[in-house]
């Protein structure tokens, strides 16, 4: 089946009862010239395009299986070569996953990905948009710029930008997906007027981000946030502009350069390792390693996304949030107990503004099941195999329950992305959060 799109004809993979567009090209590759710049409209396709297999995805280091705690994540999601695409900074691609008979237009669940700003890609083992499309839904997973491909800071960038600020290209990357799914997602059955962003960890901060960002208004109709939010707590930095240029100085310092361009001149792969060696120097600087993130730029972030938070001036939309026992800012009493933690509070903390200011309900989770096959327990992105319905690619013994929890989270997360309600199907009864009645859907 051949869709039109405003690049030109695009033809996926027919499977069973779905079709699936993998590496289609949002914007033309961030590449030469083009480094360190917003992203530009895709070249038009010559012939029909074939969206046959997935993209690129960015220079990044994956986990290695004898680090002590990212090597578990190696045999969780990153040990099977056919979800390991080529590393390449040609690599703004989205794939989309489209119901072959759906009654009227669909809903879009449009997710990003994690990675601490510093890797992840969208066509990790754990997506898969099946289980969507056997629920009236489209699902898009998509690629954007991380590390220092992505957030990288320099005042002679902020020069030569037009708005006169640099950094935040992932997150231009996003919003220019999500621009190209509201302009084309009608040809593939989907309503550009009904689209839920959704992510987790980094994905979910980049969620927070966008619903922060005068540039995304009018783009997204509902947000989900998994594990990862800024209200009061430091788990996204968000440093200004300055701050963000200043470690961009000691990058061109490490570069041994003087010069943007000079630094446009050098190879994809050394510029990779001295992303490593920049985190080394502000870990030591500053005791943390995760500062090449979205900044206060002035143009896609006016304000921090915790100055946003503080004044209510985040979008008016339906929000559902959660987040799992061994968690971003859980204590090990915490994990001990089985009860959230730092998180959580963040989570409750933005449901009782969106209260205050828009007088709207909010949902509230908390994954609490622990993955057979190890003692990892509830780790962080183990809901993952969950939300997705992947649970057949995983290497975990699951159990008839896992399936029957996965269905039941399915059919919520749909079920929110179709109309704000996430009781649907499997999943009814849950109410939502107020102070009066904190009620929190617990997944176990």
């Amino acid at each position: 089946m051949q869709i039109r799109t405003t690049e030109g004809l695009l033809e996926g993979v027919h499977c069973d009862g779905y079709t699936v567009y993998k590496g289609v090209p949002y914007a033309a590759p961030p590449v030469g010239d083009l480094r360190w710049r917003a992203p530009q409209p895709p070249a038009p396709y010559e012939g029909v395009y074939r969206a046959d297999h997935f993209g690129n995805i960015c220079w990044q280091v994956l986990p290695k299986a004898d680090q002590p705690i990212m090597g578990r994540f190696v045999k969780e999601f990153y040990s099977d070569p056919a979800f390991l695409p080529e590393m390449s900074e040609d690599c703004l691609y989205l794939n989309i996953w489209a119901p072959d008979d759906a009654e009227g237009p669909c809903p879009v669940a449009f997710y990003i990905h994690g990675g601490g700003f510093g890797g992840g890609f969208s066509s990790e083992i754990e997506f898969d948009g099946e289980e969507y499309c056997r629920r009236g839904m489209i699902l898009v997973t998509i690629n954007y710029r991380v590390n220092i491909f992505g957030f990288f800071a320099h005042p002679q960038l902020s020069e030569e930008s037009p708005w006169g600020a640099s950094g935040n290209y992932g997150i231009l990357d996003q919003l220019a997906a999500l621009q190209w799914v509201r302009s084309n997602i009608a040809a593939f059955g989907g309503d550009p007027e009904n689209i839920t962003v959704f992510g987790q960890s980094a994905g979910s901060m980049s969620t927070q981000v966008l619903v922060s960002s005068p540039l995304a208004k009018g783009l997204i109709s509902k947000a989900i946030f998994q594990s990862g939010l800024a209200c009061e707590e430091t788990f996204l930095a968000c440093p200004t502009l300055e701050e963000e240029e200043g470690y961009g100085g000691i990058f061109v310092d490490l570069a041994g350069v003087k010069t943007v361009e000079e630094l446009r001149a050098l190879p994809a792969e050394e510029l990779l390792r001295l992303n490593g060696e920049l985190g080394k120097v502000l870990w030591e600087k500053l005791g943390n390693g995760m500062v090449i993130v979205p900044c206060v730029d002035g143009y896609v972030l006016p304000e921090s996304v915790r100055e946003c938070y503080a004044g209510g001036r985040m979008a008016q939309i339906p929000y559902m949030l959660g987040s799992v026992i061994d968690d971003l800012g859980s204590s090990p009493e915490n994990i001990a107990a089985d009860e959230p933690g730092k998180t959580q509070a963040e989570n409750i903390r933005w449901i009782r503004k969106v209260r205050e200011v828009y007088g709207a309900d909010a949902w509230l989770y908390f994954f609490k099941r622990k993955l057979p096959g190890d003692d990892w327990g509830a780790f962080h992105s183990a809901e993952l195999w969950y939300t997705f319905g992947t649970l057949k690619r995983c290497w975990r013994p699951m159990e008839a329950r896992d399936y029957a929890l996965s269905r039941e989270m399915l059919d919520a997360w749909t079920g929110f992305m179709k109309n704000g309600d996430p009781n649907n199907g499997a999943c009814e009864g849950w109410r939502p959060y107020t102070d009066a009645d904190p009620y929190t859907r617990i997944f176990e």
